[in-house]
Order: structure tokens, then C-alpha cells, then sequence
């Protein structure tokens, strides 16, 4: 697959108690269906070939030969297919019997791989026909051919060898030592599971719970193919629970009693790129191309990926989940705010408001803060600053959020200072430039730095993390402050916030804050229109800020290319931008990424709140003279 995707599924066929025939060719069906959906790696349950529940038939020459027989039909059912497929099944070797999962692929059996840990209790009773596999490698002659038999064979791509797959069976998972834990540091990336968990009370809440525990520590992608139809009800009963985890993201169930079908698509250049990230993962001593027996394949195809993207990868899917981050992420910035204040012995937070989302947000922290401390509202002080760009409804947001908040309100009008200031300096102010913009964000901050030290306090930061990857803020003007409580929450993220702090108070704040949520993103730097309209809008210049939070998540926390990115934005934002649309805003986020590396680097202190931060003391370190030039020409040749 395509920028390192696989296409994976579980499966659980209606089998037929000690029929491997019959089995088999159920499993063939599924196996040329999942071709045609372009699936590179399927896994079916433990002893799929003859089914879990035969009891004394294991110890039967008739039934241990026939499962041989079955699997070789299975595997030359893959002769011409780009799949990997494990089947279970009962294999004699020497005087032993053993609970095995077969690797199959390009028409060949590839390996077994026995089951280590067998569960001798309660419904179960494994040790009465099965031995657990043996701590030494070795091989069985099956269909002429010599296989490994080996606990901890991996299967890797011959196209892509950095990618490969380690397999235990069902009580495996379920022991303090599971194989896959070794399968992990040997370098296998996905691990799948042929299991045989009987359905009862309780159970599948605790699979989810063990399953994404197992897959997030070993930073893998897991594949549960759990038993289904067909076997024996006598004592137990199966639902084909399938599961895929990447890391601790559920990708795909099937509900017990279900299709029986689990499908998705495991970013392995992800999870690759995790590890390498995670200096506490360590792979074992012997690295992760030596120790266990590998044997190679092809069953990485080059398709394009049919996945779902989340367009909004920082904001929660459901409502409830919404407002429950919302509810952590405000009192994570308001105690870190809280702690700052009392540490510094502040008597006042100072914040400079424009009506806008970002100093909305940094005022609403501060009240909490100040809650926090119990402390009156009068000691935040918030302090608007019309100037020449400032328009009427944000002038007026900003006054009506002062007082529905109870806080302290100073206005600073700066137009006639920023315009002495031109003079002093000879600029024309006719000459809308850069100098015209950032001469007024300057004066903003020398306004609150001194209204600080004139009340023994500290101002807030109102800046998000989107601007700090852009570089949309003005060098020692709205990018300096003395605490940052925005600095690692993103634009998307803001408006969440901001609305469910609306809810919450309810009330005038309510309708004033759902106004500011109205109002266009903007600097407010630019004269206003002949009606007083915001005449400067920032994603006009810059860009859509929902394309930018997908751009830096994609870059910074997945490590994605170039062209992986601009893949799955056409996938998240398909029918809302085109491919040119989405490509040039790409390249424009490199290009700003890049060069505004030296205003991060010294930027306040500010509380890492989600899983990106910009700070050079935190997550991100980086010369400020970094080229891009890499990422830029492969975003260009898109």
C-alpha cells in the first residue's frame, strides 16, 4: 500500500467442527473476496482449519491430516495474490502436537508458528492434547518443502523489509509475558492474533482494554481474529469478536455475533516513525534485523489508500468528548496560569483584548485562574486597544465580554501614539506596509508590559499554537508575553473551547462569546472598510486555518511527507478543496514553517496542553536557519 499503509482484516468464517475441507474452502471465499478489496495482510481465528472445539479429534490421525491437506489449498489459493494470510490449525512434529498458526502467501506456506502459553483451566483444556511450543527453532517437511517452526518467526515485505509481522495465539495476549512483546523488539510492526475467546459477560470491554494497552506499549498495530460460527456450543459459545488496534486507536470491530469481518487500513510509517520518536522503546540487544527467523514475501501492493481522515485531527469526534476536553484542557491552562501568578507573586494578570477568538480564550483562562486563587475578577485586567484596523463589533465584543466577566477594563486608544511614532521615524502612514501593521502590535505589547509593572503583574499571552507555526504574529509585539496559556492549542481548537465556555456560563457572556465565534479571524491591522468592516482577513493571506492544524499535525506528530500529507488531505477534504487548492497551501506551510523557526525560539513560557507543543524548551527544537528546501521541492513535484 502506498506511503506505508496496510490494508488488513479479521476474519471469522462459519465453519463446520472437523471439517477441514469445508473450512478450508470458506476460508478461500473470504480470502478471494478480501482480494478484490485489495487487502494485504487477513487473519483468520485459531484452529480456523478444523475449529477450536473437537476436543479428543485432536489427538486423530484422520483429522491432523486432513487440516494439512486443507492448508495447502489455502495457500495455493494465494499463489497469485499480494496477501499474507494465518490460518490456525493442529500440526504433529516429532511426538508432539502443537496449537499453530501457518503463515501463507504467493502460493507457499511460509511458517508455523506455535502456540507458547496453553490455558489449563476453568473451560479450558489445552494441555490435554497440545504441548506448548518448544524454545528451539525448527523445521517440518510440508508439501516437499522445508517450513520453519519457530514461536518467533517474523514475516517482512520484500519491497518493504522495515515492515514486518510477528504472531501469537489467543492466550498469548493474555500472560505478563507475551511473545508479541519480543515479536515488537525484533522490529515487527504489525502482530496479528488467531484466537478462540469464548463470548461471556464483561469479556469484550476487557479485550479492548488489553488490546490497546498492548498495541500503545509496543507502539504496534494488533489484528484479533477471534472464533465465531460453527463451533461446538456444548460448554462455550463464540461471537467472532474481530478487533484491529494501530497503537491504542480502535480501527475496526466486528460486534460479537456480528459480520464476523474486521476491516482496516494500519499506517505503518506511523507507527515506524513513533519508535523511532520514543526513545524509551528499545528494541532487544540483537537489533531489529537479527535474532528470530525471517522469511520474506510479497504482500504490500502499491494502492492507493481508501481510508476515512479525520479532517480536525485535534478536535474530538462526538459532542460528550468535546466537552469533556474542553473541560481538561481549560482547567489545565487555568491551573498552569494559577501556579504562574502565585509563583511569581503577580497581583494582576494583564491581557489585551480585540474581540477576537485568541484574547477571548486567554481572558476566559484568566477568570478560571483567578477563580482558582480566589481571587476578584478585578485582578485581571483586560485592556482593549482600538487602533487604525480595529472594527466596531470587535470593539464592542471586547467591552461586553469585560463586563459580563466581572473583570477590570482599561482602554487604550493607540492610534495617535503609533502615529507620532511614524513621524518620528519618517514613515508615510499612507504606506499600508509591514512597518504600518507591526509599529501598532509593538505598541500593544509596550501598553501591557507597562500596565504591568504599573499593577505588579504579569501579561498573558493571547497567541496560538497555528500562528507560532506560521510565524502569523509580530516579532517582540503580540509574540511576546510573560505566560503563553494558548501557545499549544491550535485554531481549530480555540473555537471549541471558546464555545464550550460559552455554554457553561451561559447567560450575556453566552451570547457575547458566540459573537466573537461569528467574527472573521483577522489582525485588525488594516483600516477598516467606509462601514467599519474588518477589511484584513488572515486566511485570505495565509491560507484556511483547518488546512494548516492538518498540515502541522500530519508534519510534527506523525511524521509525514510531503506526499503522504497532501494524500490524506485529499482524502479528509474531499469535495471542499481541490488538489491545486490543498497543494498550495501546503507548500506555503513548509515555506512559513521553516523560516519563522527564530520567533519560536524565544518564545514565553506557555503549558503544553495536547499532544504538540512549539517550545524549544518542550517538543520542538530546531535551528532557526533549518532549510526547507527538502520538503518544499517534493511538495512542488506533487
Amino acid at each position: 500500500m502506498k506511503h506505508q499503509f496496510i490494508k488488513a482484516a479479521a476474519a471469522s468464517p462459519d465453519i463446520r467442527v472437523a471439517d477441514p475441507a469445508y473450512n478450508a474452502q470458506k476460508i478461500v471465499e473470504i480470502i478471494q473476496a478480501q482480494a478484490k478489496k485489495g487487502t494485504e495482510l487477513l487473519v483468520f481465528p485459531e484452529l480456523s482449519l478444523c475449529g477450536y472445539t473437537c476436543g479428543e479429534l485432536f489427538l486423530q490421525k484422520q483429522l491432523l491430516d486432513g487440516c494439512l491437506s486443507a492448508l495447502l489449498k489455502v495457500a495455493a489459493s494465494t499463489k497469485d495474490l499480494r496477501m499474507l494470510v494465518y490460518v490456525g490449525l493442529p500440526v504433529m512434529h516429532g511426538t508432539k502436537l502443537y496449537n499453530c498458526a501457518a503463515a501463507v502467501a504467493n502460493g507457499r506456506v511460509l511458517g508455523l508458528i506455535p502456540k507458547r502459553y496453553l490455558p489449563n483451566f476453568g473451560e479450558y483444556y489445552e494441555k490435554r492434547y497440545f504441548a506448548p511450543a518448544p524454545d528451539e527453532a525448527s523445521t517440518v517437511l510440508f508439501g516437499g518443502n522445508a517450513v520453519p517452526l519457530d514461536r518467533e518467526l517474523l514475516i517482512h515485505d520484500l519491497s518493504e523489509p522495515e515492515i514486518s509481522v510477528g504472531c501469537e495465539i489467543c492466550e498469548d495476549l493474555w500472560t505478563g509475558e507475551s511473545p508479541s512483546i519480543r515479536h515488537a523488539k525484533h522490529g515487527a510492526v504489525v502482530i496479528v492474533n488467531l484466537s478462540a475467546s469464548n463470548e461471556v459477560v464483561g469479556k469484550r470491554e476487557y479485550r479492548h482494554k488489553l488490546l490497546a494497552a498492548q498495541a500503545r506499549k509496543n507502539i504496534c498495530a494488533y489484528i484479533y481474529a477471534d472464533a465465531g460460527e460453527g463451533e461446538s456450543t456444548s460448554d462455550m459459545i463464540f461471537s467472532g469478536n474481530n478487533i484491529l488496534y494501530e497503537s491504542d486507536t480502535l480501527l475496526s470491530e466486528s460486534l460479537p455475533f456480528g459480520a464476523g469481518l474486521a476491516e482496516g487500513q494500519i499506517d505503518a510509517g506511523y507507527l515506524l516513525h513513533e519508535r523511532m520518536r520514543n526513545t524509551s522503546y528499545e528494541p532487544l540487544a540483537d537489533g531489529p534485523f537479527h535474532g528470530p527467523q525471517r522469511v520474506s514475501c510479497d504482500f504490500l501492493t502499491d494502492g492507493e489508500p481508501t481510508l476515512s481522515v479525520d479532517p480536525s485531527p485535534f478536535v474530538p469526534h462526538t459532542e460528550a468528548a468535546r466537552k469533556e476536553q474542553a473541560e481538561l484542557i481549560l482547567n489545565l491552562q487555568a491551573h498552569a496560569l494559577a501556579r504562574r501568578l502565585s509563583a511569581t507573586n503577580a497581583k494582576t494578570a494583564v491581557i489585551g483584548v480585540s474581540g477576537g477568538l485568541d484574547s477571548t480564550l486567554a481572558l476566559l483562562v484568566a477568570c478560571r485562574a483567578a477563580d482558582l486563587l480566589k481571587r476578584p475578577r478585578g485582578d485581571v485586567l483586560a485592556v482593549t486597544m482600538p487602533g487604525f484596523g480595529t472594527s466596531l463589533k470587535t470593539k464592542n465584543s471586547a467591552t461586553a465580554l469585560m463586563q459580563a466577566l466581572g473583570v477590570g477594563i482599561r482602554t487604550v486608544n493607540i492610534s495617535q501614539t503609533v502615529l507620532r511614532h511614524f513621524k518620528d521615524i519618517g514613515h508615510d502612514p499612507e504606506n499600508t506596509d509591514v512597518t504600518y501593521e507591526n509599529a501598532q502590535a509593538r505598541y500593544r505589547t509596550m501598553v501591557l508590559m507597562d500596565l504591568a509593572n504599573e499593577t505588579g503583574g504579569l501579561v498573558i499571552g493571547t497567541g496560538d499554537l497555528s500562528e507560532l507555526a506560521l510565524g502569523w504574529c509580530t516579532y517582540n509585539g503580540d509574540h511576546m508575553s510573560m505566560y503563553a496559556v494558548n501557545a499549544s492549542v491550535p485554531k481549530t481548537l480555540v473555537k471549541h473551547l471558546v464555545l464550550a465556555e460559552a455554554e457553561r456560563l451561559g447567560g450575556r457572556a453566552e451570547v457575547v462569546l458566540k459573537s466573537v465565534l461569528s467574527t472573521e479571524i483577522s489582525p485588525e491591522l488594516l483600516p477598516t472598510d467606509q462601514e467599519g468592516n474588518i477589511a484584513q482577513r488572515t486566511e485570505d493571506i495565509i491560507g484556511p486555518y483547518e488546512l494548516h492544524d492538518f498540515y502541522l499535525y500530519h508534519f510534527l506528530r506523525r511524521g509525514d511527507t510531503p506526499a503522504k500529507t497532501l494524500c490524506l488531505a485529499e482524502l479528509a477534504f474531499a469535495g471542499k478543496y481541490d488538489r491545486a487548492t490543498l497543494k498550495k497551501w501546503l507548500v506555503l506551510f513548509y515555506r512559513r514553517f521553516f523560516s519563522q523557526q527564530f520567533k519560536r525560539n524565544c518564545m514565553p513560557d506557555g503549558v503544553k496542553v495536547g499532544p504538540i507543543s512549539l517550545s524549544p524548551r518542550a517538543d520542538w527544537r530546531m535551528p532557526s536557519d533549518a532549510s526547507a528546501a527538502l520538503w518544499i521541492e517534493e511538495a512542488e513535484n506533487l
